[in-house]
C-alpha cells in the first residue's frame, strides 16, 4: 500500500456550487460518469482506512460503514468491496431502503449484496459489538438544514462509539460551502475530500469535526478547471506522489 505523502503546494478551495459544476463538466463535456468517479472515491478511502487506520493484519480488521442514499454512500460502499477484498471484515449500515436510492448507489449496493457482504438498516447498528474503524458515508454536499430520522440516529451511534471514524469528501453534517456544522454532526479523525478540497472544510468551527483532511484523485482532467464556469488554475503535479495527498 502506497505511503501517503503531504501536500506543499497551495491549491484552490471549491465552493458547493463550483463542485457541482466539476461534477457537470465531468458528466457532459468529459464523458466521464458518476459511476467511475464514484469508484475512484471508493478506493481512494480505502487506501486512507488502510494506510492511516487499519494498516497490518488486515484480516483481524472489523470495519462498519455508515452509507447514505448518495453518491457519498455509493462511494463509501466502493469502499466497503475494496476493504472486504484485503480481507477485513466489513459490514455496511444504510440509511435508506433500494429502492429510495440513487441508482448508482443503488448498483453499488447489488454489488455487496452478490458478494455476500452483510447489509443491514441503520436502525440495527445497537447491535454492533467490536469495530476497529467506521466510515461515515452518510451526507455529502447537498446537505439541508439538521440530519433528520435513520441518518440522525447513525450519527449519535456512530460518536458514541471509542473507535475512529473517517469521513467521505466531508463529516455528516457538515456544510461544505459556510462550513456551518448542523446537529448532530460526525466527529471524524480523517476526512477525505475528492477532486480538490471544499472551502467550509477550513473554518474554524470545522476543525472540530474534520480531523486529519486528506485529497482523493476521482480522475478530474486538469484542463477542466480552466472552464468558463470555473476559472481555476489548478496543477496537474498534485496526485504526482499517488491517488491521495495529505493536506493537514
Amino acid at each position: 500500500m502506497q505511503r501517503i505523502k503531504k501536500l506543499k503546494r497551495k491549491i484552490p478551495h471549491l465552493s458547493t456550487e463550483q463542485m457541482i459544476e466539476v461534477d457537470r463538466l465531468m458528466i457532459e463535456e468529459y464523458r466521464i460518469d458518476l459511476i467511475q468517479m464514484m469508484e475512484n472515491a471508493g478506493r481512494c478511502l480505502m487506501v486512507v482506512a488502510v494506510c492511516e487506520f487499519l494498516k497490518r493484519r488486515l484480516g483481524r480488521k472489523k470495519v462498519t460503514v455508515l452509507a447514505g442514499s448518495g453518491g457519498n454512500g455509493g462511494g463509501a460502499m466502493v469502499c466497503a468491496r475494496r476493504l472486504h477484498n484485503l480481507g477485513v471484515e466489513v459490514n455496511v449500515y444504510i440509511s435508506q431502503p433500494a429502492h429510495r436510492m440513487g441508482s448508482v448507489p443503488r448498483h453499488q449496493l447489488e454489488i455487496l449484496k452478490e458478494m455476500k457482504i452483510p447489509v443491514k438498516m441503520g436502525d440495527e447498528l445497537n447491535n454492533v459489538q467490536d469495530v476497529d474503524l467506521i466510515i461515515d458515508g452518510l451526507i455529502g454536499y447537498s446537505i439541508n438544514g439538521n440530519p433528520r430520522g435513520l441518518v440522525r440516529e447513525m450519527i449519535v451511534w456512530a460518536n458514541a462509539r471509542d473507535v475512529p471514524i473517517l469521513a467521505l469528501d466531508t463529516p455528516s453534517g457538515l456544510d461544505l460551502t459556510s462550513g456551518e456544522i448542523h446537529y448532530p454532526n460526525i466527529a471524524a479523525a480523517a476526512t477525505l475530500t475528492l477532486a480538490l478540497p471544499k472551502q467550509g472544510l477550513f473554518s474554524d468551527l470545522a476543525r472540530s469535526v474534520t480531523g486529519r483532511i486528506f485529497l482523493g484523485d476521482i480522475s478530474v482532467p486538469p484542463d477542466l478547471y480552466d472552464a468558463r464556469s470555473l476559472k481555476l488554475k489548478v496543477s496537474p503535479k498534485i496526485f504526482r506522489d499517488g491517488d491521495v495527498v495529505r493536506l493537514t
